[in-house]
């Protein structure tokens, strides 16, 4: 049974479950649950980061801890009790988790691994706390590295800054806002200096500076590699001070055998000492290590006797040095030792031994020895901070290696009492001795004891070094030869206090004989006693000590003999009795120098101060030696402090009224003494000393007599510094006198009680008057004031040991009120006075509530003047936030109440108007330049909004409600209201509080939010009725406002835990703060219309928050405005106005969601339901809702990264709303203005300029003045509008629409006119002439059209299920346009059919593209119909200004005929009407409507018939009128593809079709039309006669066997007509060919050969020829028969729609009969989308007159996309793979397609390109990426989103391409069952509707009988560089040579080959694959190639002419290998406007 746990609440899941049982909770390692109930080994509860989710778990998987329980029950909350520091740790590592990954996934790699290695930190010390293993300082130290990291990672990964007390969050509810303030500022100062603010908790006021830390400098040898001592050494180190010359510290000493290793074996590793307290003073000096290395053995090192010597001396070897400059920087950053090399020097005088180290460090070279090897001694230094107890605390290893501590020889900065020390520091200098009658000088050894009274030899007295132990004796080290030795060697005698008096020093020489038995002898001794007679010891300073003879045999035994002799001269000199005849002589002429420096706690060197402490022996001398001690150094007075104490009180005892002042004096000297910083810590000695040792119970009323006299005297003495002094002193003179009294009090048992208390009260009298007096004048006077308020504070806890808190405050109140209240006295001195107060406010005496009662108002009082006059902020705001601090802290009190009562009625306004001036200030920034830096502005309005924010929220509604009812007036109400409303506002939009303060700004919203709870009653209570106020309530309105915009309350931005914590603290205050705005709109009544339209955007921004219940309580508001202005105006005009106004720029901002959307309008027109005003409000509220639809749509896609074809698309969207629906001509304009920049920054000009039209047609030719607006000046509506024309006009001019330009040029001319400005009427005539020479001359490319539609509720609304038609760009195909449409909507699937699609498609939630091309419909069918009109012009026409496109499908009605497929093959016809015509504003347009007709066969037929008439009729008639030149291979090849249609039986299949009796019969409704296609046969007929004949006359001379075979198949076509139309002559015989069509509308650019040879794959060779007809034997070429087939005549060919073409430009397949074995790949070929003609270029020759030019090869292969099958659904799988027999036709479906020259030929017609201009000898090659799949490999479907961008790039096509026509339709069908007979499709070129470019005049052809290549102005423009590309992509491997030039031009014939060659050439070979490619070519320069290719296939390229003076000699030539040649077509140079008639008369 499962019962709920008592104790078991929390756990840790520490296996994990995977929750595979009933009800099981899968859990994961490390989760937190919370548990409700148990049963049985299972628990049941929920994991805290799923609370919803619950379910049970082994209680075995979950460790437990323990927790708080609050509020018991189902809604308990738990908190698991354990250290806060450790929860902060888990809970902000979670909420880091996931930052930190997004860190990577934003590629902030170095941060990512930073924050990686700070949370791993943060674990392993989370785990050292949990250990439970720490010491208390140990987790502190722990916890202030955890925090100061989790400080940094909530900075660096923007998160709150936590506000911290002692390492632990603090809760905001327990602290004053003040004290929040401070925490806030605190942890952030340690995120910055990543330090913790606990190091240095110092008081704010006027604490003494602190103290100095000292530096401890560890010096560690690791080794000493001199071996060629072989003694054992001493090494010496010690710091030297070069700039004083002299050692500062003990030496340190190691002993070394002569191995090298340490003498004691203990020392092994820890041969380390620690140069203790260097002051930062030291580490500036110019120290150095220096290392002294003595040597102890024979007495010279290089001694021949063997054995060890008998006798040991101490011998100097060598010297090392460290400077600490070189290496104090390296060791101060490091934190672990750092190793240096000292090279060991040795001396080479030993008499200059004294000083080497000297000359070493000024490397006198001279005077040492520089050692052979660079080793010697290994030392590693490290460099520790702080005092001895924390560094022993921080480096507990280096203690445990035994380091030896050794001091600075002196006391350190810091004398710390209790350090006690008693070192006599002993150098023995040097010695002058005597020869002694030998011929060589001594060798001198000095022994040192030390000897007490008793004549006993002090043991262990001596320490020659720290690091080995203390001697009873020393022997110094010997120095050869030397009678006048220096030794300068340093020993310490730590001697006992006790035995210091009476102790002597003796001092033995001996000479150390270097002879056989090596003795020592002793020759003589000096000596010195410690303490002089007086009690001083021995002075600081050198000795010169007498020297006494004696022999080796004395023995000191009697001490005394000697110790009464004089020791020397000024011994002598104190006792002249001294008798001759002693036991000792004194040898005159010997001396011996020593010098003594004493550190010690406990003696003294100085007379005066012994004398003091022996005052009692000359009482005479008290006066004069009372007034000596000031001269008496610190260091000596704090050593002896007690005593001194002592003995000056028994002196006033003794004499209170002799020697009173003059101990006074002495007292307040010691007691400033230890307010040095050096002294500071003996403050605690004299603490100590005056609660447990001081005796003087009398002492109070001297020291209060004195200090009242001092006070007294000071308004008349000039010099004021003793008094001074004494007003420094106060605090101890205070606790003197309050002990002193309580001692007496004790003693005579509360005695004098009334004496003592009107004593202090007269002291306190005088001290108000010494702060009353004026201080202006005397500078003096303010020093005397300013030293008595510093110390005033301090004495307040010595009077509460006397006085009760009220008597205490009363004195305090007194004396702060006796200073001047007026803000005049300076600026020091209110500096200072106010320093007392804040010291006041900070001191124990405040925190009683008896003793706040009466400071606080006086404290207020001096706050309030400064606020007042603006003075002294800082320390104002300090002392504010200490008493708010203090309130906040004792706020259960009643008194606390009246506190603020009194704080509100002095403080809340002066406050609010310090705020509103610092804020001002800030915000003008020149503000507080000159004096305050930006941060202490910052800092102060920090403080002081904090104060504001304390004070508020200490206020409860009884605090309101007096501050409510103390207004005089309302005047006085209204300024407050407007004073607290400004500053909560300046709060919300100023940033005060940094962003990641997130504590400190939810507890401001907090505060404000009450606060105005408790203001609105009172606003609406006095400002509403007939007083209403617009400014006090539009204020209120503004602050609510922005109150909940606010960030910091915006929780949807917030992490679920982070939301879920505010929401249970303050809940969600936006809504709290929007009932408040809602229930004070309505309390408006009729005074809301003051705020229509004004508060309307406000309003709106709120309605925005993403807050459900916000947006219910705001948006009925809305009504409301519209209902009160209905009700006023009769409309709701302003309304409308400013709502959408807003609205657009608010949704802009980011704001607004589609949920608001919709329930903006539900809410609304629910309301408006009930109205009156119905029918304009629904119409009003629909139309912004769909502009809001239409705005977040344009809003997501600009912040997006949409393409800009989108953002287009959503701009003229919004556009168009803002023009029809709703009238907003400003939003109109901006958007016009948004969407032209659109444009031009994706170079769609023309659409530019039709953008810009709109605003230009807004405009009139007017002089009104027009204000600023967007980027246009102040200027009248004339200039405006002209200087848009001018922009529009060059708008038109780089979209090269120069005829939608010139109406506007015409435009500004007659303005221009009428204004008579001829200049600019000259320049815009000019520039519209220029235009029509552009249209004339210039090249311009025909763009694509596509039909898109959007099916799915996944796209935009504006698209949702919406067809439209785009203009492609330049030279984009359908495939770069599906492919670009796919990237906009990367989501979206392409649909592979045509048909439109049904329900289910357009209501799903995703999106389908549907794209296939279109053609144009033009309107303007009159120009096109002109004959005279050049192709030029009639191009433009065909594609601009065009609403209506369509589309092609084929499809069979009833059976399909197996003979002849066009008898059956009907067409559907989509026409689509668009909104707009193109181009336009946009680059597409929606269909509006579908049009839908079906076009008969015999329909078909007759329109293709027609339109190979006029295509022949045209292109005769430029030749025949000379507009073409020289070059007529394109009339060949277009007469020999109609007359010899070979492939598909030409128009032979429409007789067998319709002029079969029994289609007649059947059809009688189609007589008419039999008749039209008969005379259209009939004409073609003729038309081709014509045609002859015009060749005839141009041929050349070698084409004559070709003109003949056109004739003669002429003649077998006409009688092949004969039979089935009457009328033509019966003329030539032969079999009946057929009439082959030239395939397709095609401009001389798109005929392009590709013939290449590769090795026959599995499908063998195939023949592929330009429109993708496929055979594979030169046999499949001639067996193609012509088949009846409409649909390749078709005039419009639209390819099934359903097909989507990858390859540039379609290939189709036309024949209707073809071999069984290719039937389906054609069928594949076949079903490919229409395409029109794109004017591309090609290689032409010019023929002139000239002697013959070589031949011109192009070869280049194209890349044929893979195709998608058709699906078209209306054709049956039979009709798809064809099964009848039947002969392949070419498809004249598009322009690129390729006629055949004849049926015999080939070789292919090359069209013209626009030579290019190259240097001699260069070769011209075009390389394409090859793609040739063998047919059979064709895919069977394309998926839908693998089509693949062609790689080949667009090539601008020549000017001069003939053009091509076809009834407004450039493309012709290719069938699905078959393409039929082509022979009078459409022809190569225009008649009515052509639509290629207009051909320019050229002036290319070749003089003086040579030919160049020259290049086209459009050409050399082309943006399009040659690109050049590898290996095939697919299919069949390319060989790697890839395509190469033909050979060198030597190897080129001089005249150009025969067609009949050609034709020779093809029937000998074979045919091998050949492209005939419809892009245009790339060319790109290469070298000359090798004059031969190494194989002949791979022979491919292009050889251009060359100069015919200038080719060098014919060579023969090289055998064709199988290579076709192409043949070139000519160019056209001019046009005749002759009519066609005249052609056929002249014929």
């Amino acid at each position: 049974m499962w019962t709920p746990t008592e104790d078991e609440k929390i756990g840790v899941v520490i296996c994990t479950f995977r929750g595979s049982v009933a009800q099981g909770l899968a859990l994961e390692v490390g989760e937190t649950v919370q548990i409700l109930e148990k049963c049985e080994g299972w628990y049941r509860g929920f994991s805290t980061r799923k609370p919803n989710v619950k379910g049970v778990f082994p209680a075995s998987y979950v460790h437990l801890k323990k927790a708080v329980i609050t509020n018991r029950g189902p809604h308990e909350t738990v908190v698991p009790l354990e250290d806060p520091t450790l929860t902060e740790v888990s809970s902000t590592l979670q909420e880091w988790a996931l930052l930190w990954k997004q860190l990577y996934v934003k590629h902030k790699v170095d941060l990512f691994y930073k924050v990686r290695h700070v949370m791993m930190e943060l674990i392993d010390l989370r785990r050292q706390l949990l250990s439970g293993h720490l010491t208390q300082d140990q987790s502190r130290d722990v916890k202030r590295h955890v925090t100061v990291r989790l400080d940094w990672g909530n900075e660096h990964l923007g998160l709150d800054l936590v506000p911290r007390k002692e390492f632990d969050m603090v809760d905001e509810d327990h602290i004053s806002v003040s004290d929040l303030y401070k925490m806030h500022l605190s942890s952030r100062h340690s995120v910055q200096q990543s330090t913790t603010q606990g190091d240095g908790t110092r008081q704010r006021h006027g604490e003494p500076c602190r103290v100095p830390v000292p530096h401890h400098l560890l010096v560690n040898l690791k080794s000493f590699t001199y071996n060629s001592i072989g003694e054992d050494t001493d090494i010496f180190f010690s710091l030297y001070d070069l700039r004083e010359a002299k050692t500062i510290s003990e030496k340190f000493l190691v002993r070394l055998n002569k191995n090298g290793a340490p003498r004691n074996p203990e020392k092994v590793e820890r041969l380390c000492a620690l140069f203790t307290d260097l002051s930062n003073k030291d580490m500036k000096r110019d120290l150095y290590i220096v290392s002294h290395v003595i040597r102890t053995g024979r007495m010279l090192l290089n001694d021949s006797k063997k054995g060890p010597p008998l006798v040991q001396y101490r011998r100097p070897y060598g010297c090392a040095v460290l400077a600490m400059s070189d290496v104090l920087q390296t060791i101060a950053e490091l934190k672990e030792e750092k190793d240096f090399v000292l090279k060991v020097y040795t001396c080479n005088n030993e008499n200059e031994w004294y000083q080497i180290h000297e000359n070493i460090i000024r490397k006198s070279s001279t005077k040492y020895t520089v050692p052979s090897t660079s080793y010697g001694l290994i030392i590693s230094l490290q460099l520790l901070r702080g005092d001895m107890d924390q560094v022993r605390r921080e480096n507990p290893l280096i203690f445990s290696r035994g380091v030896s501590m050794t001091r600075k020889l002196g006391f350190p900065d810091v004398i710390m009492p209790g350090d006690v020390r008693n070192d006599l520091y002993l150098t023995l200098e040097r010695g002058d001795f005597e020869r002694g009658g030998k011929s060589v000088q001594k060798n001198i050894e000095v022994t040192v004891y030390v000897l007490y009274a008793d004549g006993e030899i002090l043991k262990d007295c001596i320490s020659v070094g720290s690091g080995e132990p203390q001697v009873p004796e020393h022997r110094s080290f010997v120095l050869y030869h030397n009678n006048s030795p220096r030794w300068s060697e340093v020993i310490k005698l730590p001697i006992p206090i006790d035995r210091f008096r009476g102790s002597h020093l003796r001092f033995e020489f001996r000479h150390c004989s270097t002879k056989d038995k090596g003795e020592k002898k002793l020759f003589g001794f000096s000596f010195t006693p410690l303490m002089r007679e007086d009690g001083t010891t021995l002075s600081d300073e050198s000795h010169d000590l007498y020297v006494y003879k004696c022999d080796e045999n004395t023995t000191f035994s009697n001490h005394a003999l000697y110790l009464g002799m004089p020791c020397c001269k000024e011994d002598f000199n104190s006792c002249p009795s001294i008798p001759s005849s002693l036991i000792f002589q004194r040898s005159a002429k010997e001396n011996f120098w020593i010098s003594t420096q004493l550190s010690s706690t406990k003696l003294t060197q100085n007379v005066d101060l012994l004398a003091l402490l022996k005052w009692k022996a000359h009482p005479e001398r008290v006066m004069d030696i009372l007034g000596r001690l000031r001269h008496v150094s610190g260091e000596e007075i704090v050593k002896f402090l007690q005593d001194i104490l002592d003995t000056l009180f028994s002196i006033l005892d003794d004499n209170t009224d002799k020697y009173g002042p003059l101990v006074f004096q002495s007292l307040v000297f010691i007691i400033n003494l230890l307010r040095d910083s050096k002294y500071y810590h003996f403050r605690p000695v004299m603490d100590m000393y005056i609660q447990k040792h001081f005796a003087g119970a009398l002492a109070y009323k001297e020291l209060i007599r004195c200090l009242k006299w001092y006070m007294d005297r000071s308004a008349e003495v000039v010099r004021q510094d003793h008094i001074q002094e004494a007003m420094r002193a106060l605090e101890y003179l205070f606790k003197f006198i309050i002990q002193s009294r309580i001692l007496y009090s004790r003693a005579t048992c509360g005695m004098e009680e009334e004496q003592f208390r009107s004593s202090v009260q007269e002291l306190f009298q005088s001290i108000r008057f010494v702060l009353s007096l004026d201080s202006r004048n005397s500078e003096t006077l303010i020093f005397t004031q300013a030293a008595l308020l510093n110390s005033f504070p301090a004495i307040f806890d010595e009077l509460l040991q006397m006085f009760t808190v009220q008597e205490v405050a009363e004195f305090v109140r007194g004396t702060l009120g006796s200073m001047p209240s007026t803000v005049h006295m300076g600026q020091s001195m209110d500096v200072v006075k106010l320093q007392s107060i804040a010291r006041t406010v900070d001191s124990r005496l405040f925190s009683f509530p008896e003793s706040r009662r009466v400071l606080l108002p006086v404290v207020l009082h001096h706050i309030h003047l400064h606020l007042r006059q603006q003075k002294e902020l800082l320390i104002c705001s300090g002392i504010l936030s200490s008493i708010f601090s203090i309130i906040k802290s004792s706020s259960m009190d009643t008194s606390v109440q009246e506190e603020v009562e009194v704080m509100v009625e002095s403080l809340l306004d002066v406050l609010l108007q310090t705020l509103l001036s610092i804020m001002s200030k800030s915000q003008s920034q020149e503000a507080v330049r000159g004096q305050r830096c930006p941060q202490c502005t910052a800092e102060i309005t920090g403080e002081y909004v904090s104060c504001l924010l304390s004070l508020l929220r200490q206020m409860t509604d009884i605090h309101f409600q007096h501050l409510m009812e103390n207004f005089q007036s309302k005047e006085e109400l209204k300024e407050f209201l407007l004073k607290i409303l400004s500053v909560f506002r300046n709060l919300m939009k100023l940033s005060i509080f940094p962003r990641d303060w997130n504590v400190m700004r939810l507890l401001t919203s907090n505060i404000i939010l009450t606060t105005a709870q408790y203001l609105s009653p009172a606003l609406h209570k006095n400002f509403t009725e007939a007083e209403f106020d617009f400014k006090v309530w539009n204020s209120y309105f503004s602050l609510a406002v922005l109150y909940i915009n606010q960030p910091s309350l915006q929780l949807e931005s917030l992490s679920p835990a982070k939301r879920k914590k505010v929401l249970d603290k303050y809940g969600d205050m936006r809504v709290m703060m929007t009932y408040e705005l809602f229930s004070m709109w309505q309390n408006l009544g009729e005074n809301k219309i003051h705020f229509i339209p004004g508060m309307i955007g406000p309003f709106l921004g709120v309605t925005l928050v993403p807050q459900v219940e916000v947006r219910n309580i705001m948006i009925p508001i809305f009504h409301d405005m519209m209902d009160w202005e209905q009700r006023k105006n009769g409309n709701f005009k302003q309304v409308e106005a400013e709502l959408i106004d807003k609205l657009d720029s608010l949704v802009s901002e980011g704001k607004g969601d589609e949920n608001y959307r919709e329930l903006f309008g539900l809410l609304l027109l629910e309301k408006i339901e009930q109205e009156t005003w119905r029918e304009t409000g629904v119409s009003f509220v629909t139309s912004v809702t769909r502009l809001m639809e239409r705005l977040l749509d344009y809003r997501d896609c600009m912040k997006g990264d949409e393409t800009e074809n989108k953002k287009i698309g959503y701009t003229v969207n919004l556009l168009n709303f803002y023009k029809s629906e709703i009238n907003k001509e400003e939003m109109y304009i901006r958007y016009i203005h948004k969407l032209c920049d659109m444009h031009l920054q994706a170079e769609n000009y023309t659409e530019a300029a039709f953008t810009l039209l709109l605003y230009w047609e807004l405009l009139n030719w007017e002089e009104k003045l027009l204000k600023e607006f967007l980027h246009y000046p102040t200027q009248t509506e004339w200039s405006r509008k002209e200087a848009l024309s001018r922009k529009v006009i060059h708008y038109f001019n780089k979209g090269k629409c120069w005829e939608f330009g010139v109406p506007l040029c015409r435009d500004l001319a007659f303005q221009y006119e009428s204004l008579y400005d001829y200049q600019s009427l000259s320049w815009i005539r000019k520039m519209e002439a220029a235009y029509y020479d552009n249209i004339m001359e210039q090249q311009r490319l025909e763009p694509e059209f596509f039909r898109v539609g959007f099916y799915g509720r996944k796209f935009p609304f504006f698209l949702r299920n919406k067809e439209f038609v785009c203009r492609g760009h330049d030279y984009e195909r359908l495939e770069a346009f599906q492919q670009r449409m796919l990237g906009e909507f990367p989501q979206a699937i392409a649909m592979q059919h045509p048909n439109q699609p049904d329900e289910a498609i357009l209501q799903c939630d995703s999106q389908y593209l549907q794209i296939y091309a279109v053609t144009p419909v033009p309107d303007s069918v009159g120009v096109l119909q002109m004959d005279r009109v050049p192709d030029r012009i009639k191009s433009f026409y065909r594609v601009n200004n065009v609403r209506r496109y369509r589309y092609d499908r084929p499809f069979h009605k009833g059976p399909k005929d197996r003979d002849n497929e066009f008898k059956s093959l009907w067409i559907e016809r989509t026409t689509l009407v668009l909104t707009h015509p193109l181009p336009g504003i946009s680059r597409w347009f929606e269909v509006e409507k579908r049009e839908l007709v079906e076009v008969s066969p015999l329909e078909n037929a007759v329109s293709v018939v027609e339109n190979k008439n006029q295509e022949l009729r045209t292109l005769i008639s430029q030749y025949q009128h000379k507009q073409l030149h020289g070059n007529i291979n394109l009339l060949s090849m277009t007469l020999n593809g109609v007359i010899d249609a070979a492939v598909n039986g030409g128009i032979a299949r429409y007789q067998e079709a319709f002029f079969d009796k029994e289609y007649i019969t059947s059809h009688p409704e189609d007589t008419e039309k039999i008749t039209q296609l008969k005379d259209l046969m009939q004409e073609q007929v003729h038309v081709l006669g014509v045609g002859l004949a015009v060749h005839e006359k141009l041929v050349h001379p070698e084409m004559r066997p070709l003109h003949k075979k056109l004739i003669d198949q002429f003649q077998m076509m006409r009688s092949s007509l004969c039979h089935g139309l009457p009328g033509l002559e019966k003329t030539g015989s032969g079999a009946s060919r057929g009439i082959l069509t030239p395939h397709g509308p095609m401009s001389p650019e798109s005929f392009k050969l590709l013939h290449r040879h590769s090795e026959s794959g599995p499908v063998g060779s195939l023949l592929i020829l330009a429109d993708g007809v496929v055979m594979e034997h030169p046999e499949d070429f001639y067996r193609m028969q012509a088949s009846p087939s409409s649909s390749s005549l078709s005039s419009t060919h639209s390819a099934p729609s359903q097909m989507i073409n990858s390859a540039h430009s379609g290939f189709r397949v036309g024949s209707p009969s073809l071999p069984d074995k290719y039937r389906h790949n054609r069928e594949m070929l076949m079903l490919l989308p229409p395409h029109r003609d794109r004017p591309s270029s090609a290689v032409y020759t010019n023929v002139s007159d000239g002697p013959p030019t070589n031949l011109q090869r192009a070869l280049f292969h194209q890349v044929i996309g893979p195709c998608k099958p058709c699906s078209d659904p209306n054709l049956s799988v039979a009709e798809k793979v064809l099964t009848t027999p039947s002969s392949w036709s070419l498809d004249s479906g598009t322009r690129e397609a390729l006629p055949f020259l004849s049926a015999h030929v080939g070789g292919v017609m090359a069209p013209p390109v626009p030579p290019r201009n190259l240097p001699h000898g260069q070769h011209l090659s075009m390389h394409f990426d090859a793609f040739h799949h063998q047919v059979s490999d064709l895919p069977p479907a394309l998926p839908a989103r693998s089509l693949r961008k062609s790689p080949l790039h667009p090539i601008p096509a020549s000017p001069t391409s003939p053009q091509s026509v076809l009834d407004g339709s450039s493309s012709t069908l290719s069938g699905s069952a078959s393409s039929g007979v082509s022979s009078l499709g459409e022809s190569t070129f225009g008649g009515a509707t052509s639509s290629s470019d207009p051909p320019a005049s050229r002036t290319d052809t070749l003089e003086s009988g040579s030919q160049a290549w020259t290049t086209d102005p459009q050409d050399l423009d082309s943006p399009y560089q040659p690109v050049k590309y590898g290996a095939s992509e697919g299919g069949a491997a390319l060989p790697p040579a890839g395509v190469q030039t033909l050979s060198h031009p030597a190897q080129q014939q001089d005249g150009p080959p025969h067609l009949y060659h050609l034709h020779q050439h093809l029937h000998q070979h074979h045919f091998h694959p050949l492209y005939l490619p419809h892009n245009p070519p790339l060319y790109s320069l290469h070298e000359p190639p090798p004059a031969l290719p190494p194989k002949p296939y791979l022979r491919e390229g292009c050889i251009p002419e060359e100069d015919p003076q200038s080719a060098p000699p014919p060579g023969p030539r090289p055998t064709p290998r199988k290579i076709s040649q192409p043949l070139i077509a000519a160019t056209k140079e001019e046009q005749a406007k002759v009519a066609w008639e005249h052609g056929v008369s002249a014929e």
